[in-house]
């Protein structure tokens, strides 16, 4: 019986292992920038992501069917896969750009939150062109490798596989230590449409190492003419289609997604005039300036709660005022501030810098740029009054913030006679069942760790809860009398609108709705049902 032997493997060319290695190397940064761009679109909410990533597998899926359906290459492989290495490089610009533009198609009203519906069908256009480029292209470009290295077809897979995974995991590590850092969207995918570029004319002429040298310097030479005139340009005219209906002022991409500050009011663009500028971080707002409303309430009322406040924890929202507020209060000697982006700061004192400026100023606040459940658990000594403002459980990020293993972890910091406070969005006159739902379900968390919980009604309804049952007051004339013996210069929560807020009837009303059924869940790490009651 005569045995059959394959050829003796080639050596692979350079460009052939290079092609491999840069599809896996596009394939993973174009999907951390337009995982990016999706939660923005969709303000915040991580169900986007499986939605995209779902969606990003069936249509790379769809190309690989397609490329082995047509056998797309044949005999001249090298050339498919130059065709679609300039196809995939520039077609990550036009996709974010689809992406940003798909909110005015969704939205009626600016600023609407929208369902799965909307999210999936948007996935499927604006991400269809670059996945099935990306499937179509692993397909030519393994047939390439047996081609030209005179290799069995699963030799040649099992290599590209091998290829295409150390692109990928150097394409995700460039991206995150330096792309990231210090690149927008636009300037990101046009580093990946010159790579792809220049792949593709190497593997068309087929050029020398001199060649190859003054190739590749051009190249870097365009591509640089291109980060700093070209894709800024398209980065703002495609950022204030994503912002219809508003006007957008600044923005600015840390590593832990963007942040933009948007303006409403008249058109002179003055703040002293009227307008409200408003932040937001990935399409979540965080806080708005001036609103000397909302940063008076989100500290007065939690420390007129506590007789003698020295030692403060606000976990987020401090950039619209409220330490400002906080530090009117003479007993307090120091504030602990934690947010997790620092870039926060940055545009906060650049666009809020009457609002933001005791934020860096004074020396009793010590600012912490670290997860706010990371920081409790690290901080050693303990706090009178622990603040969490943070924007309601829209999100499962948001949503770590009011789980019963976050409120252990607050209560196990408080001192002696300390109160945790935190605020949520509400209603003044009717609250409706799934509202009394939803906040039934984090006042009967709370319930869960602190024995006692005070809650005060209103457009946003205060909750505070200690483990004592002589730290809180529901008697507005203690409060009042705090508010004048501090001397405290305020403008809402005053001595006038104080009894209103907590008018006996009122808090019965509320204590009535907030009073838990059988049904009530408690909101926990790994059942985060108050997440779902507010998608």
């Amino acid at each position: 019986m005569q045995s059959v032997t394959m050829p003796r493997a080639k050596q692979p060319a350079s460009a052939v292992r290079a092609a491999l290695t840069l599809i896996g190397f596009s394939a993973v940064i174009g999907q951390i920038v337009l995982m990016r761009e999706l939660i923005v679109v969709f303000n915040g909410n991580e169900i986007s992501l499986g939605i995209m990533l779902s969606t990003w597998l069936f249509w790379t899926a769809a190309g690989c069917g397609l490329s082995s359906g047509f056998a797309l290459g044949g005999n001249d492989a090298r050339r498919a896969v130059a065709a679609l290495e300039c196809l995939l490089g520039t077609s990550l610009l036009p996709t974010i750009w689809a992406l940003r533009a798909s909110r005015s198609f969704f939205q009626t009203v600016p600023g609407e939150l929208v369902g799965p519906a909307p999210m999936l069908l948007t996935s499927l256009a604006c991400l269809s062109l670059f996945c099935v480029v990306a499937g179509s292209l692993f397909v030519a470009a393994t047939r390439m490798y047996e081609q030209e290295c005179a290799v069995s077809a699963r030799v040649a897979t099992s290599s590209a596989y091998l290829l295409e995974a150390a692109g990928s995991a150097f394409g995700g590590i460039l991206a995150s230590i330096v792309l990231l850092r210090f690149l927008d969207s636009f300037q990101i995918a046009t580093v990946v449409a010159v790579m792809n570029l220049c792949m593709a004319a190497v593997l068309l002429l087929r050029m020398s190492r001199k060649q190859l040298g003054a190739v590749t310097v051009a190249a870097a030479l365009f591509g640089i003419l291109l980060l700093i005139y070209v894709a800024p340009t398209l980065d703002r005219s495609a950022q204030a289609r994503q912002w219809w209906g508003f006007r957008l002022v600044g923005s600015r991409d840390s590593i832990y997604g963007n942040l933009a500050v948007i303006e409403t009011g008249n058109e002179t663009g003055n703040t002293d005039t009227g307008n409200i500028r408003s932040i937001y971080d990935n399409g979540v707002i965080l806080a708005s300036a001036p609103d000397e409303s909302a940063a008076e309430e989100a500290v007065h009322y939690a420390l007129l709660e506590h007789p003698a406040p020295r030692h403060l924890l606000m976990i987020g929202g401090g950039v619209n005022g409220s330490i400002a507020q906080a530090l009117k209060h003479p007993t307090v000697e120091r504030i602990d501030y934690v947010e997790l982006d620092p870039a926060l700061i940055g545009i906060a004192r650049q666009f809020f810098p009457a609002q933001s400026a005791p934020v860096v100023s004074d020396p009793r606040v010590h600012i912490h740029y670290e997860d706010g459940r990371h920081h409790l658990k690290t901080a050693g000594g303990t706090f009178d009054v622990i603040i969490l403002n943070v924007p309601d459980p829209q999100t499962a990020q948001l949503n770590r913030f009011y789980t019963a293993e976050f409120f252990r972890s607050a209560r196990d910091h408080l001192a002696s006679g300390g109160l945790l406070a935190l605020q949520l969005r509400s209603s003044e006159d009717y609250i409706s069942p799934d509202l009394a739902e939803f906040l039934r379900c984090i006042h009967h968390t709370l319930r869960q760790v602190f024995p006692y919980v005070v809650a005060v009604p209103g457009e946003t309804i205060h909750f505070f809860a200690a483990t004592r049952p002589d730290v809180l007051t529901d008697n507005p004339q203690t409060l009042i009398r705090r508010l004048q013996e501090r001397n405290l210069r305020t403008q809402y929560v005053r001595e006038y609108f104080i009894p209103f807020r907590m008018m006996p009837d009122r808090m019965e009303q509320v204590r009535e709705q907030l009073r838990p059924l059988t049904s009530t869940p408690v909101n926990r790490d790994f059942e985060p049902i108050a997440y779902y009651f507010d998608v």
